[in-house]
Protein backbone atom coordinates (compact mmCIF):
# COMPACT_ATOMS: atom_id res chain seq x y z
CA UNK A 1 0.00 0.00 0.00
CA UNK A 2 1.21 3.53 -0.76
CA UNK A 3 2.68 5.67 2.03
CA UNK A 4 1.11 8.82 3.45
CA UNK A 5 2.51 11.95 1.77
CA UNK A 6 3.39 14.71 4.23
CA UNK A 7 4.02 18.11 2.63
CA UNK A 8 6.28 20.27 4.77
CA UNK A 9 9.21 19.38 7.02
CA UNK A 10 8.68 21.77 9.90
CA UNK A 11 7.96 20.53 13.43
CA UNK A 12 4.36 19.55 12.60
CA UNK A 13 5.21 17.66 9.41
CA UNK A 14 8.12 15.81 10.99
CA UNK A 15 6.07 14.98 14.10
CA UNK A 16 3.25 13.62 11.94
CA UNK A 17 5.62 11.33 10.03
CA UNK A 18 7.05 10.01 13.30
CA UNK A 19 3.59 9.55 14.81
CA UNK A 20 2.53 7.52 11.77
CA UNK A 21 5.71 5.42 11.94
CA UNK A 22 4.95 4.63 15.61
CA UNK A 23 1.74 3.04 14.30
CA UNK A 24 3.51 1.13 11.49
CA UNK A 25 2.42 3.51 8.73
CA UNK A 26 5.09 4.60 6.20
CA UNK A 27 5.31 8.17 4.94
CA UNK A 28 7.16 10.38 2.48
CA UNK A 29 7.93 13.91 3.71
CA UNK A 30 8.31 16.44 0.90
CA UNK A 31 10.62 19.26 2.00
CA UNK A 32 10.77 22.31 -0.23
CA UNK A 33 14.09 23.34 1.38
CA UNK A 34 17.50 21.74 1.41
CA UNK A 35 17.15 20.07 4.80
CA UNK A 36 19.32 22.54 6.69
CA UNK A 37 18.17 24.43 9.76
CA UNK A 38 18.28 28.22 10.06
CA UNK A 39 19.34 28.91 13.66
CA UNK A 40 17.27 31.81 14.97
CA UNK A 41 17.50 31.87 18.79
CA UNK A 42 14.77 34.53 18.97
CA UNK A 43 12.32 32.16 17.27
CA UNK A 44 11.24 29.79 20.00
CA UNK A 45 8.52 27.29 20.79
CA UNK A 46 6.65 26.94 24.08
CA UNK A 47 5.18 23.48 24.57
CA UNK A 48 2.56 22.64 27.18
CA UNK A 49 2.92 19.39 29.09
CA UNK A 50 0.74 17.34 26.70
CA UNK A 51 2.54 18.44 23.53
CA UNK A 52 6.00 18.20 25.14
CA UNK A 53 5.19 14.61 26.13
CA UNK A 54 4.03 13.86 22.58
CA UNK A 55 7.29 15.16 21.09
CA UNK A 56 9.33 13.22 23.63
CA UNK A 57 7.46 9.99 22.79
CA UNK A 58 8.32 10.55 19.15
CA UNK A 59 12.04 10.42 19.95
CA UNK A 60 13.06 14.10 19.93
CA UNK A 61 16.26 14.19 22.01
CA UNK A 62 16.90 17.95 22.05
CA UNK A 63 14.19 18.68 24.62
CA UNK A 64 16.39 17.84 27.59
CA UNK A 65 19.60 19.48 26.42
CA UNK A 66 18.27 22.60 24.70
CA UNK A 67 14.85 23.05 26.30
CA UNK A 68 14.18 24.85 29.57
CA UNK A 69 11.35 24.31 32.05
CA UNK A 70 10.50 27.35 34.13
CA UNK A 71 10.43 27.08 37.92
CA UNK A 72 8.01 29.98 38.30
CA UNK A 73 5.88 32.59 36.57
CA UNK A 74 5.13 36.11 37.74
CA UNK A 75 2.97 39.00 36.59
CA UNK A 76 3.83 42.64 37.35
CA UNK A 77 1.94 45.84 36.69
CA UNK A 78 3.91 49.07 36.84
CA UNK A 79 6.04 48.58 39.98
CA UNK A 80 3.82 46.05 41.71
CA UNK A 81 4.00 42.24 41.76
CA UNK A 82 0.43 41.13 41.03
CA UNK A 83 0.74 37.37 40.85
CA UNK A 84 3.41 34.74 41.42
CA UNK A 85 3.17 31.01 40.76
CA UNK A 86 5.59 28.19 41.47
CA UNK A 87 5.56 25.64 38.65
CA UNK A 88 5.98 21.86 38.74
CA UNK A 89 5.61 21.71 42.51
CA UNK A 90 5.64 18.20 44.05
CA UNK A 91 2.17 16.80 44.48
CA UNK A 92 0.61 18.66 41.55
CA UNK A 93 0.10 22.30 40.78
CA UNK A 94 0.70 24.10 37.53
CA UNK A 95 2.89 22.16 35.04
CA UNK A 96 5.87 24.06 33.72
CA UNK A 97 5.88 24.78 29.98
CA UNK A 98 8.93 23.68 28.02
CA UNK A 99 10.71 26.52 26.14
CA UNK A 100 13.05 25.61 23.29
CA UNK A 101 14.45 27.33 20.16
CA UNK A 102 12.39 26.16 17.23
CA UNK A 103 15.46 25.22 15.19
CA UNK A 104 16.57 22.93 18.05
CA UNK A 105 13.13 21.29 18.15
CA UNK A 106 13.19 20.80 14.38
CA UNK A 107 16.71 19.35 14.52
CA UNK A 108 15.68 16.87 17.22
CA UNK A 109 12.74 15.72 15.13
CA UNK A 110 14.93 15.45 12.01
CA UNK A 111 17.38 13.29 13.95
CA UNK A 112 14.51 11.03 15.01
CA UNK A 113 13.33 10.79 11.40
CA UNK A 114 16.85 9.85 10.28
CA UNK A 115 16.68 6.78 12.51
CA UNK A 116 13.22 5.73 11.35
CA UNK A 117 12.98 3.24 8.46
CA UNK A 118 9.31 4.03 7.77
CA UNK A 119 9.92 7.72 7.00
CA UNK A 120 11.53 9.00 3.82
CA UNK A 121 12.51 12.69 3.85
CA UNK A 122 12.93 14.18 0.35
CA UNK A 123 14.48 17.66 0.10
CA UNK A 124 14.22 20.09 -2.80
CA UNK A 125 10.67 18.94 -3.53
CA UNK A 126 8.21 21.75 -4.19
CA UNK A 127 4.58 20.71 -4.62
CA UNK A 128 3.09 21.69 -7.98
CA UNK A 129 -0.17 19.74 -8.45
CA UNK A 130 -2.51 17.24 -6.78
CA UNK A 131 -4.80 14.55 -8.18
CA UNK A 132 -7.18 12.29 -6.24
CA UNK A 133 -9.10 9.15 -7.02
CA UNK A 134 -10.96 6.50 -5.06
CA UNK A 135 -7.83 4.62 -4.00
CA UNK A 136 -5.24 7.29 -3.37
CA UNK A 137 -3.73 10.68 -4.14
CA UNK A 138 -0.94 11.77 -6.50
CA UNK A 139 1.38 14.70 -5.82
CA UNK A 140 3.54 16.27 -8.52
CA UNK A 141 6.69 18.13 -7.48
CA UNK A 142 9.00 20.40 -9.45
CA UNK A 143 12.59 21.42 -9.03
CA UNK A 144 15.76 19.30 -9.26
CA UNK A 145 13.92 16.26 -7.90
CA UNK A 146 10.73 16.71 -9.92
CA UNK A 147 8.66 13.56 -9.95
CA UNK A 148 5.26 12.01 -9.34
CA UNK A 149 4.45 10.69 -5.84
CA UNK A 150 1.64 8.27 -5.11
CA UNK A 151 0.15 8.16 -1.61
CA UNK A 152 -2.75 6.70 0.33
CA UNK A 153 -3.41 10.13 1.90
CA UNK A 154 -1.75 13.54 1.84
CA UNK A 155 -1.40 16.02 4.70
CA UNK A 156 -0.47 19.66 4.12
CA UNK A 157 1.83 20.75 6.95
CA UNK A 158 3.33 23.47 4.77
CA UNK A 159 2.66 26.57 6.81
CA UNK A 160 0.65 29.76 6.59
CA UNK A 161 1.12 30.09 2.82
CA UNK A 162 0.22 26.44 2.28
CA UNK A 163 0.42 25.27 -1.32
CA UNK A 164 -1.74 22.27 -0.41
CA UNK A 165 -4.50 24.53 0.88
CA UNK A 166 -4.36 26.66 -2.27
CA UNK A 167 -4.42 23.64 -4.60
CA UNK A 168 -7.46 22.32 -2.76
CA UNK A 169 -9.21 25.69 -3.13
CA UNK A 170 -9.81 26.07 0.61
CA UNK A 171 -10.38 29.59 1.92
CA UNK A 172 -8.35 30.88 4.90
CA UNK A 173 -10.30 33.80 6.40
CA UNK A 174 -9.45 35.64 9.59
CA UNK A 175 -7.91 38.75 11.12
CA UNK A 176 -4.61 40.34 10.13
CA UNK A 177 -2.05 41.85 12.52
CA UNK A 178 -3.90 41.22 15.78
CA UNK A 179 -0.63 41.65 17.67
CA UNK A 180 2.88 42.77 16.79
CA UNK A 181 6.01 42.12 18.86
CA UNK A 182 9.66 43.11 18.87
CA UNK A 183 11.82 40.22 20.06
CA UNK A 184 15.35 39.79 21.35
CA UNK A 185 17.33 36.74 22.47
CA UNK A 186 20.17 37.59 24.83
CA UNK A 187 22.37 36.16 27.51
CA UNK A 188 22.17 38.11 30.79
CA UNK A 189 21.66 37.71 34.54
CA UNK A 190 18.12 38.79 35.42
CA UNK A 191 16.68 39.10 38.94
CA UNK A 192 14.49 35.96 38.72
CA UNK A 193 16.60 33.01 37.50
CA UNK A 194 14.63 30.41 35.53
CA UNK A 195 11.32 32.23 36.06
CA UNK A 196 9.14 33.73 33.35
CA UNK A 197 7.77 37.26 33.69
CA UNK A 198 4.99 39.28 32.10
CA UNK A 199 5.29 42.99 32.95
CA UNK A 200 2.32 45.17 32.06
CA UNK A 201 2.68 48.94 31.78
CA UNK A 202 6.32 49.00 32.94
CA UNK A 203 7.08 52.32 34.69
CA UNK A 204 10.15 53.41 32.70
CA UNK A 205 10.05 55.71 29.72
CA UNK A 206 9.39 53.91 26.45
CA UNK A 207 8.38 50.71 28.27
CA UNK A 208 5.27 50.35 26.16
CA UNK A 209 2.17 48.43 27.08
CA UNK A 210 3.74 45.06 27.93
CA UNK A 211 7.06 43.21 27.94
CA UNK A 212 7.74 39.57 28.76
CA UNK A 213 10.92 37.69 29.67
CA UNK A 214 11.08 33.92 29.27
CA UNK A 215 14.17 31.84 30.08
CA UNK A 216 15.78 29.40 27.68
CA UNK A 217 18.64 26.96 28.32
CA UNK A 218 22.23 28.06 28.91
CA UNK A 219 21.40 31.43 30.49
CA UNK A 220 19.59 32.77 27.41
CA UNK A 221 16.39 34.81 27.65
CA UNK A 222 13.76 35.74 25.09
CA UNK A 223 12.24 39.18 25.58
CA UNK A 224 9.05 40.27 23.77
CA UNK A 225 7.76 43.83 23.62
CA UNK A 226 4.13 44.34 22.59
CA UNK A 227 3.96 46.93 19.81
CA UNK A 228 1.01 48.74 18.24
CA UNK A 229 -0.55 46.33 15.73
CA UNK A 230 0.12 48.80 12.94
CA UNK A 231 2.96 51.24 13.41
CA UNK A 232 6.28 52.42 12.15
CA UNK A 233 9.18 50.08 11.61
CA UNK A 234 11.35 49.19 14.59
CA UNK A 235 14.94 50.05 13.73
CA UNK A 236 17.87 48.11 15.22
CA UNK A 237 18.95 51.19 17.20
CA UNK A 238 15.45 51.67 18.61
CA UNK A 239 15.25 48.00 19.62
CA UNK A 240 18.62 48.12 21.40
CA UNK A 241 17.54 51.28 23.23
CA UNK A 242 14.33 49.55 24.28
CA UNK A 243 16.33 46.54 25.46
CA UNK A 244 18.74 48.64 27.53
CA UNK A 245 15.90 50.61 29.13
CA UNK A 246 14.07 47.40 30.00
CA UNK A 247 17.13 45.76 31.59
CA UNK A 248 17.82 48.94 33.56
CA UNK A 249 14.20 49.03 34.73
CA UNK A 250 14.44 45.49 36.06
CA UNK A 251 17.99 45.55 37.41
CA UNK A 252 18.45 49.19 38.53
CA UNK A 253 21.02 49.73 35.81
CA UNK A 254 21.76 48.05 32.51
CA UNK A 255 23.75 44.89 33.35
CA UNK A 256 26.28 43.25 31.01
CA UNK A 257 24.48 41.32 28.29
CA UNK A 258 25.19 39.50 25.04
CA UNK A 259 22.67 40.19 22.31
CA UNK A 260 22.25 37.04 20.21
CA UNK A 261 19.31 37.64 17.91
CA UNK A 262 16.48 40.11 17.26
CA UNK A 263 13.35 40.28 15.18
CA UNK A 264 9.87 41.71 14.75
CA UNK A 265 6.90 39.46 14.09
CA UNK A 266 3.21 39.99 13.45
CA UNK A 267 0.50 37.62 14.66
CA UNK A 268 -2.54 36.81 12.54
CA UNK A 269 -5.68 34.86 13.45
CA UNK A 270 -6.95 32.67 10.62
CA UNK A 271 -8.89 29.42 10.34
CA UNK A 272 -9.25 27.30 7.20
CA UNK A 273 -12.84 26.66 6.15
CA UNK A 274 -12.21 22.95 5.65
CA UNK A 275 -9.49 20.68 7.01
CA UNK A 276 -10.30 17.70 4.82
CA UNK A 277 -10.89 17.34 1.08
CA UNK A 278 -11.19 13.66 0.19
CA UNK A 279 -7.86 12.03 0.96
CA UNK A 280 -6.12 15.36 1.62
CA UNK A 281 -5.93 17.04 5.04
CA UNK A 282 -4.50 20.23 6.55
CA UNK A 283 -2.59 20.50 9.83
CA UNK A 284 -0.64 23.13 11.76
CA UNK A 285 -0.28 26.63 10.32
CA UNK A 286 -1.76 25.45 7.04
CA UNK A 287 -5.06 25.01 8.91
CA UNK A 288 -4.90 27.72 11.57
CA UNK A 289 -2.95 30.74 12.76
CA UNK A 290 -3.12 31.96 16.35
CA UNK A 291 -0.75 33.22 19.02
CA UNK A 292 -2.10 36.39 20.63
CA UNK A 293 -2.36 36.76 24.42
CA UNK A 294 0.17 34.00 25.04
CA UNK A 295 -1.57 31.25 23.05
CA UNK A 296 0.72 28.90 21.15
CA UNK A 297 0.11 27.93 17.54
CA UNK A 298 2.67 25.11 17.54
CA UNK A 299 0.88 23.50 20.48
CA UNK A 300 -2.27 23.30 18.38
CA UNK A 301 -0.34 21.95 15.39
CA UNK A 302 1.06 19.13 17.50
CA UNK A 303 -2.42 18.39 18.83
CA UNK A 304 -3.50 18.10 15.20
CA UNK A 305 -0.79 15.46 14.81
CA UNK A 306 -1.97 13.42 17.80
CA UNK A 307 -5.56 13.54 16.59
CA UNK A 308 -5.04 12.84 12.89
CA UNK A 309 -2.25 10.26 13.01
CA UNK A 310 -4.23 7.48 14.68
CA UNK A 311 -7.20 7.99 12.38
CA UNK A 312 -5.01 7.77 9.28
CA UNK A 313 -3.39 4.67 10.80
CA UNK A 314 -6.79 3.00 11.23
CA UNK A 315 -7.66 3.76 7.61
CA UNK A 316 -4.26 2.64 6.32
CA UNK A 317 -4.29 -0.70 8.13
CA UNK A 318 -7.97 -1.64 8.27
CA UNK A 319 -10.03 0.88 6.32
CA UNK A 320 -11.97 3.58 8.14
CA UNK A 321 -15.45 5.02 7.99
CA UNK A 322 -16.10 8.51 6.68
CA UNK A 323 -17.24 9.33 10.21
CA UNK A 324 -13.77 8.62 11.60
CA UNK A 325 -11.95 10.63 8.93
CA UNK A 326 -14.40 13.53 9.17
CA UNK A 327 -14.02 13.58 12.96
CA UNK A 328 -10.56 15.14 12.56
CA UNK A 329 -12.10 18.36 11.28
CA UNK A 330 -15.09 18.10 13.61
CA UNK A 331 -12.87 17.85 16.68
CA UNK A 332 -9.79 19.89 15.89
CA UNK A 333 -11.35 22.75 13.94
CA UNK A 334 -13.98 23.19 16.66
CA UNK A 335 -11.31 23.23 19.37
CA UNK A 336 -9.08 25.73 17.56
CA UNK A 337 -12.07 27.91 16.69
CA UNK A 338 -12.95 28.06 20.39
CA UNK A 339 -9.34 29.01 21.19
CA UNK A 340 -9.38 31.77 18.56
CA UNK A 341 -12.73 33.01 19.81
CA UNK A 342 -11.42 33.17 23.40
CA UNK A 343 -8.32 35.09 22.29
CA UNK A 344 -10.32 37.51 20.15
CA UNK A 345 -12.69 38.17 23.04
CA UNK A 346 -9.76 38.74 25.41
CA UNK A 347 -7.90 41.19 23.18
CA UNK A 348 -10.25 44.17 23.63
CA UNK A 349 -10.30 43.57 27.39
CA UNK A 350 -6.53 43.35 27.75
CA UNK A 351 -5.47 45.83 25.07
CA UNK A 352 -8.42 48.16 24.68
CA UNK A 353 -8.15 50.26 27.86
CA UNK A 354 -11.04 52.66 28.43
CA UNK A 355 -13.53 52.61 31.29
CA UNK A 356 -13.58 48.81 31.64
CA UNK A 357 -9.98 48.98 32.86
CA UNK A 358 -11.11 50.75 36.01
CA UNK A 359 -14.12 48.61 36.87
CA UNK A 360 -13.94 46.73 40.22
CA UNK A 361 -12.13 43.43 39.83
CA UNK A 362 -11.00 44.25 36.30
CA UNK A 363 -7.31 43.98 37.12
CA UNK A 364 -7.72 40.54 38.69
CA UNK A 365 -9.70 39.39 35.66
CA UNK A 366 -6.97 40.64 33.34
CA UNK A 367 -4.34 38.82 35.38
CA UNK A 368 -6.29 35.57 35.14
CA UNK A 369 -6.64 35.91 31.37
CA UNK A 370 -2.91 36.43 30.92
CA UNK A 371 -2.09 33.48 33.18
CA UNK A 372 -4.45 31.28 31.16
CA UNK A 373 -2.80 32.21 27.88
CA UNK A 374 0.81 32.01 29.04
CA UNK A 375 0.52 28.89 31.21
CA UNK A 376 -2.03 26.84 29.29
CA UNK A 377 -5.18 27.14 31.39
CA UNK A 378 -8.82 27.66 30.58
CA UNK A 379 -10.24 28.51 27.15
CA UNK A 380 -6.98 30.20 26.09
CA UNK A 381 -4.64 27.29 26.68
CA UNK A 382 -5.90 24.10 28.31
CA UNK A 383 -5.66 20.82 26.36
CA UNK A 384 -8.89 20.41 24.39
CA UNK A 385 -11.84 18.17 25.10
CA UNK A 386 -14.13 16.74 22.44
CA UNK A 387 -17.45 16.21 24.27
CA UNK A 388 -19.56 16.63 21.13
CA UNK A 389 -17.39 14.49 18.88
CA UNK A 390 -19.06 11.87 16.69
CA UNK A 391 -16.61 9.44 18.32
CA UNK A 392 -17.94 10.11 21.84
CA UNK A 393 -20.86 7.79 22.76
CA UNK A 394 -24.06 9.31 24.00
CA UNK A 395 -24.22 8.94 27.75
CA UNK A 396 -25.98 5.73 28.74
CA UNK A 397 -27.02 4.32 32.08
CA UNK A 398 -24.16 1.83 31.88
CA UNK A 399 -21.60 4.63 32.05
CA UNK A 400 -20.20 5.90 35.32
CA UNK A 401 -18.81 9.32 36.21
CA UNK A 402 -15.07 9.87 36.73
CA UNK A 403 -13.10 13.10 37.02
CA UNK A 404 -12.49 13.11 33.25
CA UNK A 405 -15.61 13.77 31.15
CA UNK A 406 -16.12 11.81 27.92
CA UNK A 407 -13.97 13.40 25.23
CA UNK A 408 -11.56 14.89 27.77
CA UNK A 409 -7.83 14.15 28.08
CA UNK A 410 -7.16 11.39 30.60
CA UNK A 411 -5.00 11.76 33.70
CA UNK A 412 -1.50 10.28 33.33
CA UNK A 413 -1.76 7.68 36.11
CA UNK A 414 0.63 4.79 36.64
CA UNK A 415 -0.55 1.58 34.98
CA UNK A 416 0.45 -2.08 34.87
CA UNK A 417 0.56 -3.92 31.55
CA UNK A 418 -0.17 -7.68 31.14
CA UNK A 419 3.57 -8.40 30.99
CA UNK A 420 3.93 -6.98 34.51
CA UNK A 421 5.69 -3.73 33.58
CA UNK A 422 4.58 -0.57 35.36
CA UNK A 423 4.65 2.65 33.34
CA UNK A 424 2.74 5.90 32.92
CA UNK A 425 -0.51 5.75 30.98
CA UNK A 426 0.94 8.33 28.60
CA UNK A 427 3.68 5.90 27.63
CA UNK A 428 1.06 3.61 26.03
CA UNK A 429 -0.50 6.32 23.87
CA UNK A 430 0.14 6.85 20.18
CA UNK A 431 0.45 3.18 19.26
CA UNK A 432 -2.68 2.92 17.15
CA UNK A 433 -4.83 0.98 19.58
CA UNK A 434 -7.49 1.71 22.16
CA UNK A 435 -6.61 1.34 25.84
CA UNK A 436 -8.90 -0.41 28.29
CA UNK A 437 -8.06 0.61 31.84
CA UNK A 438 -9.33 -1.32 34.88
CA UNK A 439 -9.27 0.47 38.24
CA UNK A 440 -8.23 -2.21 40.74
CA UNK A 441 -6.92 -1.09 44.16
CA UNK A 442 -4.17 -3.35 45.48
CA UNK A 443 -2.72 -4.10 42.05
CA UNK A 444 0.75 -3.32 43.34
CA UNK A 445 0.82 -6.40 45.55
CA UNK A 446 -0.62 -8.85 43.04
CA UNK A 447 1.50 -11.77 41.95
CA UNK A 448 2.38 -10.92 38.36
CA UNK A 449 2.25 -14.60 37.36
CA UNK A 450 -1.44 -14.92 38.25
CA UNK A 451 -2.99 -11.47 37.94
CA UNK A 452 -4.72 -12.13 34.59
CA UNK A 453 -6.68 -14.97 36.22
CA UNK A 454 -7.75 -12.97 39.30
CA UNK A 455 -11.15 -11.41 39.99
CA UNK A 456 -12.86 -9.77 37.01
CA UNK A 457 -9.75 -9.98 34.83
CA UNK A 458 -10.64 -13.14 32.82
CA UNK A 459 -14.01 -11.70 31.78
CA UNK A 460 -12.53 -8.29 30.96
CA UNK A 461 -9.62 -9.80 29.01
CA UNK A 462 -12.08 -11.82 26.92
CA UNK A 463 -14.14 -8.68 26.26
CA UNK A 464 -11.05 -6.75 25.14
CA UNK A 465 -10.06 -9.55 22.77
CA UNK A 466 -13.52 -9.39 21.18
CA UNK A 467 -13.53 -5.63 20.47
CA UNK A 468 -13.88 -4.51 16.82
CA UNK A 469 -10.50 -2.75 16.95
CA UNK A 470 -7.15 -3.54 18.52
CA UNK A 471 -6.98 -2.67 22.21
CA UNK A 472 -4.58 -3.10 25.12
CA UNK A 473 -5.67 -4.02 28.62
CA UNK A 474 -4.08 -2.08 31.49
CA UNK A 475 -4.67 -1.91 35.23
CA UNK A 476 -4.23 0.99 37.65
CA UNK A 477 -4.41 1.28 41.43
CA UNK A 478 -6.58 4.38 41.23
CA UNK A 479 -7.99 6.96 38.84
CA UNK A 480 -9.39 10.32 40.01
CA UNK A 481 -13.10 10.06 40.67
CA UNK A 482 -13.31 6.35 39.77
CA UNK A 483 -14.52 3.61 42.08
CA UNK A 484 -13.02 0.14 42.28
CA UNK A 485 -13.63 -2.05 39.21
CA UNK A 486 -14.42 0.93 36.96
CA UNK A 487 -13.40 0.33 33.35
CA UNK A 488 -12.20 3.25 31.20
CA UNK A 489 -11.95 3.16 27.41
CA UNK A 490 -9.27 5.53 26.09
CA UNK A 491 -8.50 6.61 22.52
CA UNK A 492 -4.96 6.31 21.08
CA UNK A 493 -4.52 10.09 21.49
CA UNK A 494 -5.38 9.98 25.20
CA UNK A 495 -9.00 11.17 25.18
CA UNK A 496 -11.63 9.30 27.19
CA UNK A 497 -14.27 7.47 25.19
CA UNK A 498 -16.38 6.20 28.09
CA UNK A 499 -16.19 4.85 31.65
CA UNK A 500 -18.24 1.96 33.00
CA UNK A 501 -19.04 0.75 36.49
CA UNK A 502 -17.76 -2.80 36.17
CA UNK A 503 -17.15 -5.17 33.27
CA UNK A 504 -19.87 -4.72 30.64
CA UNK A 505 -18.73 -6.48 27.45
CA UNK A 506 -21.61 -5.36 25.21
CA UNK A 507 -21.39 -1.72 26.33
CA UNK A 508 -17.61 -1.76 25.96
CA UNK A 509 -17.96 -3.17 22.44
CA UNK A 510 -20.51 -0.50 21.49
CA UNK A 511 -18.26 2.29 22.82
CA UNK A 512 -15.24 0.93 20.94
CA UNK A 513 -17.30 0.75 17.75
CA UNK A 514 -18.35 4.39 18.22
CA UNK A 515 -14.74 5.40 18.86
CA UNK A 516 -13.67 3.96 15.49
CA UNK A 517 -16.53 5.78 13.76
CA UNK A 518 -18.50 2.63 13.06
CA UNK A 519 -17.76 0.02 10.42
CA UNK A 520 -15.35 0.95 7.61
CA UNK A 521 -16.77 2.45 4.46
CA UNK A 522 -17.92 0.08 1.74
CA UNK A 523 -15.05 -1.15 -0.40
CA UNK A 524 -12.33 -0.44 2.14
CA UNK A 525 -10.05 -3.20 3.29
CA UNK A 526 -10.39 -4.32 6.90
CA UNK A 527 -8.21 -6.66 8.91
CA UNK A 528 -7.22 -6.81 12.53
CA UNK A 529 -3.48 -6.95 11.82
CA UNK A 530 -1.49 -5.04 9.17
CA UNK A 531 -0.54 -7.10 6.14
CA UNK A 532 3.17 -8.02 6.00
CA UNK A 533 3.78 -6.23 2.69
CA UNK A 534 2.13 -2.92 3.58
CA UNK A 535 5.42 -1.16 4.24
CA UNK A 536 6.30 -1.48 0.57
CA UNK A 537 6.67 1.61 -1.62
CA UNK A 538 8.41 3.63 1.10
CA UNK A 539 11.60 3.98 -0.92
Amino acid sequence: MDPVIVVGAGPVGLALALALAAQDVPSVVLDEGDGSDDPRPARTAILRSDTAELVARLGCTTLGDEGARWVGWRLMRRKQLMRELALDEPGGGTPAPLHIPQHALTRGLRDAVAGQDLVRLVTGSRLDALEQDGRGITAHTRGPGARRWRGSHLVGCDGARSTVRKLLGIRFPGRTAVERHAVAALRADLPWPDEALVHRQPPWRGGGEEVSARPLADGVWRLDWLLPSRGELVTPDALVARLRDTLAGWCGETPPYELIDTGVYTLHHRLARRWRAGRAFLAGDAAHLLGAVGTQGLDEGLRDVGNLSWKLAVDWHHGASETLLDSYQAERRTAVAARLRAADQSLPILRGGGLRTYLPGAARGHDALLADGHLGHGPLGAPPSYPHSPLTPLRAEAQTAVSTPPGGPVVDVRVTAPDGTTVRLGDRLGRGRLLVLLVAPGTGVWDRRHWLTAGVMPRLAAAVTSLPVRAELLVTEAYPGASAHSVLLVRPDGHLVAAFGGVRPSDLYAAADTARGGAPSAGSEESEEPAPDRTANVN
